[in-house]
Formats: C-alpha cells, sequence, structure tokens
C-alpha cells in the first residue's frame, strides 16, 4: 500500500469513475489514509488503532459497490464483495460468515503471487529458453578433441536460440515429460465444502501420492509456455507468498458487505426474522475482531477495514442489532443522481459508457458521435424512467444506450458509411413511444 497518499489525491482519483457522492469520497479517503498513518505509529500504540467502518446508504446504482472497488484497487489492497443475504444463522441453510475471510484471503494470495510472478518472469522466460535449446539440440558425438566439440556444441546452441528468439521453430513438434494433476483425484476424495473448513485436502495428501509423469507431444511454442510456468513456480517461495498475503489481508484487507438493510429483522421476530438476527451475530465477532482458520493459518480480523452499503427503503441503519451499529461509526448517506448527474456519468468518467460504445464501433472503422442536444435527452429520459418506474440509478443509462444504438450494432458490419451521429431528434424518435408508454417502459427499460 502508498503511505504517501492523501485524503484529496484519494478523492480526486476516485473522481475519474465515479461522478458527484462527495460525502462519501471524503469519508471513504479518510479511513484509507488513517489505515496508512497507522503503519507510521509505534508498536505499542498500533495494534489497539482500529479502523472506522463505514455503512452506505442509498439506492442502486449511485456508485457504493464502484467506489469500494475502486478505492482497493488504487490502494493495492485485497477486496472482496459479499451479499449479506447469502449468508444464514448457523445451524441453518446458507454459508457460513467465515467463508468471507477465507475468500479474502484466497484473493489475497492470488494478489501477492501475480505480483512475485511479474518479478521473476524475465528470468523464468530465460530460464525456460535454456531448457527447450536442451530439448532441442542434437545429442553431441563423443570426439577426442573435447575443446573443438565444446565449440561447436556452443556454436550449435546459439544457433538453435537465435531460431527460437525468430519464432523459426515454434510450430516443430516436441515430446514432453510432465507431472500428472492429482487436482481432479482429490476432488473425488474430499468431501463437498471441506475447504470451508479452511483445511487443504490436497496439499495433505500430495506429498503421499506417489509423483507420476506423462509424455505429452506439443508444439515449441506451446512447450516454451509450459516451461516458462514450470520455472516461475520453482522461483517463487510459496511460503514467502502465504505470509506476505496473510499480513496483506489483516492490515489492509477491505470486506464490502452488500445489502446489509436486507439482515435487519426484529429481535423477537419468527420465521425469516430469526435468521437474519442471527446473521448479524454471526457477522459481529468477525467485525469486532476475532481469529478466523483458513487453509494458509490463522487470520485475524481486528485491522480488516468493513463496508456496508444498502437502500435501506424498508428500514434504517437503526433496526441493526446495536453492537453491530457500535462497529460502524460512519454513516454516509448517498444522493440520489440528478439529470446533470447522469449528463457527466454518460462522457466523463474514464470508463464512460459512450467511450465504451465509441471503442468498440471503432473495432469496425466506424466513428460513433453524440451531439450535447442527445447527451442531455438521455439523461433526461433517464431521470424520467427511474422517476416512474423503478429508481435503479446510473444503471438505466446502460438499458436507454443499448436500445438506442440496437440498430447500429446490429447493422454494423454492413454499414458502408464511416461515422454514426446520434442527435436529439434520433434519441427522441427511438425512445419516447416506449417511455410514454408507461406499461411497455416497465418490461423493456
Amino acid at each position: 500500500m502508498d503511505t504517501h497518499l492523501k485524503p484529496r489525491e484519494i478523492a480526486k482519483e476516485l473522481d475519474r469513475y465515479i461522478i458527484g457522492q462527495d460525502d462519501a469520497k471524503r469519508a471513504v479517503a479518510i479511513a484509507m489514509c488513517n489505515r496508512m498513518r497507522r503503519q507510521l505509529v509505534s508498536d505499542d500504540l498500533r495494534e489497539e488503532i482500529m479502523p472506522n467502518n463505514i455503512i452506505l446508504i442509498g439506492p442502486t446504482g449511485v456508485g457504493k459497490t464502484e467506489l469500494a472497488r475502486r478505492l482497493a484497487k488504487l490502494t493495492q489492497s485485497p477486496f472482496i464483495k459479499v451479499e449479506a443475504t447469502k449468508f444464514t444463522e448457523v445451524g441453518y441453510v446458507g454459508r457460513d460468515v467465515e467463508s468471507i475471510l477465507r475468500d479474502l484471503v484466497d484473493i489475497s494470495v492470488n494478489m501477492v503471487r501475480n505480483e512475485r510472478i511479474e518479478q521473476v518472469e524475465d528470468k523464468a522466460y530465460d530460464l525456460a529458453r535454456e531448457r527447450l535449446v536442451d530439448l532441442l539440440l542434437p545429442p553431441s558425438e563423443d570426439r577426442k578433441d573435447g575443446e573443438s566439440s565444446k565449440k561447436d556444441n556452443s556454436k550449435s546452441r546459439e544457433k538453435l536460440a537465435r531460431q527460437l528468439d525468430e519464432g523459426k521453430l515454434d510450430s516443430r513438434m516436441l515430446e514432453l515429460e510432465i507431472p500428472e494433476d492429482l487436482a481432479s483425484l482429490m476432488q473425488i476424495f474430499s468431501p463437498t465444502g471441506i475447504e470451508e473448513m479452511g483445511i487443504n485436502i490436497h496439499e495433505m495428501f500430495a506429498p503421499m501420492m506417489p509423483k507420476k509423469t506423462k509424455k505429452r507431444r506439443m508444439t515449441v511454442s506451446e512447450a516454451w509456455l509450459y516451461l516458462t510456468q514450470e520455472e516461475t513456480e520453482k522461483l517463487i517461495d510459496f511460503d514467502d507468498v502465504v505470509r506476505d498475503a496473510v499480513e496483506r489481508s489483516e492490515e489492509t484487507g477491505i470486506v464490502f458487505l452488500d445489502e446489509i438493510d436486507k439482515v435487519t429483522g426484529s429481535e423477537q421476530g419468527s420465521g425469516p426474522d430469526v435468521s437474519r438476527h442471527g446473521v448479524q451475530r454471526d457477522i459481529l465477532p468477525i467485525v469486532e475482531g476475532t481469529a478466523v482458520q483458513t487453509k494458509y493459518g490463522m487470520v485475524r480480523t481486528e485491522h480488516i477495514l468493513f463496508i456496508a452499503a444498502g437502500a435501506f427503503h424498508y428500514s434504517k441503519p437503526s433496526d441493526l442489532i446495536p453492537e453491530l451499529q457500535g462497529r460502524f461509526p460512519i454513516r454516509v448517506e448517498m444522493d440520489s443522481l440528478t439529470e446533470s448527474d447522469f449528463e457527466r456519468i454518460l462522457i466523463e468518467p474514464q470508463n464512460s459508457l459512450i467511450k465504451q460504445y465509441k471503442a468498440l464501433i471503432a473495432t469496425e472503422d466506424i466513428q460513433l458521435k453524440f451531439t450535447k442536444g442527445a447527451i442531455h435527452e438521455i439523461a433526461a429520459m433517464a431521470l424520467e424512467v427511474n422517476r416512474t418506474a423503478e429508481d435503479i440509478g446510473a444503471r438505466r443509462l446502460q438499458t436507454i444506450l443499448s436500445i438506442l444504438l440496437e440498430e447500429e450494432l446490429y447493422n454494423l458490419p454492413d454499414l458502408d458509411k464511416k461515422e454514426i451521429k446520434i442527435d436529439k431528434k434520433l434519441v427522441q424518435k427511438r425512445l419516447e413511444s416506449i417511455i410514454e408508454d408507461q406499461d411497455l417502459g416497465k418490461y423493456i427499460l
């Protein structure tokens, strides 16, 4: 994690992808910077500083998930998004809440492993190249003149290496010995859900199983890729990867708990309310701080940042159990999107929908253009449909644009023109009839 980022810099980076929601950006930026500052505090006090968990309150499609996802990417933190409705109280049918931490550590291990691969890939590539030369080089005949033999062999290796680099041998076939994969066999013997207990059956039994190899014919290019992967695995210390991944999960991990409002229920409730209340009770120890057994060892949760989110249409944060409320001290209400927000969402973000469609259509050597009037009209229609039907926020724009550009996308390969222009009149012509017919609009938009 970059410990030199300032709250303003984090908020500015989030502005590239998320329009508005300044209060939420400030809250998450401060929370992240406090985590960075904690790393610089003396050891005796560092353990006492707990993260300020956040509840984001707002309707769907206003940027709650995207905010957390972009924050994690910016700070290179392990991140997992889970729906609270997936989990049920122990004893009911459903996932155990501790699986959140196991999944987070898996993500962290993959993240660290990919970083290590990037560090050694050049060396692994060169080692694989040397092994390929050994495989392709014909066995040298015994000669009396040892120096001459070494010289000839060196020249042959250089020639083969040069041909490999130039791709002249890519389609040549060779035979390679590869180990048999035990993973499929282990899946047969391991009971369903054993990973939920934090036990890696494959690692337990792999040393006991005899190591078998099989011969496989493949092209030189395929063999080079395989040998590069094999050399990469040899160069990486997996124990070090696991230690780093577990530490990163504990110190910088982010858990995004979506749909937290769906597990609110009265304490004296019956039926589904009992399980919802139980889910909150089960989530509580993880948020408070506990140790969870994973296949990589124990993982502590005290310093993991939890960001919960929910629409809270039919409930409110105070309906959560008091203990859980206390563990989410920061609450931010997300703003509903305005017409101006919709216009900005269409054009400003780095990954805006209009930029995406322009890039897709540009693959056919055709330029897509939108007039200001068209963008304004699309934004106005999105707001109107959200008002009259269900409010799904910015996701409405994706539905509207897919209908608007359906004809062009269908006929794209056969179009002779080099430019497609979308103006206000075209938007009105294709969408107004659907929007005016509210019954039809509910199904299509």
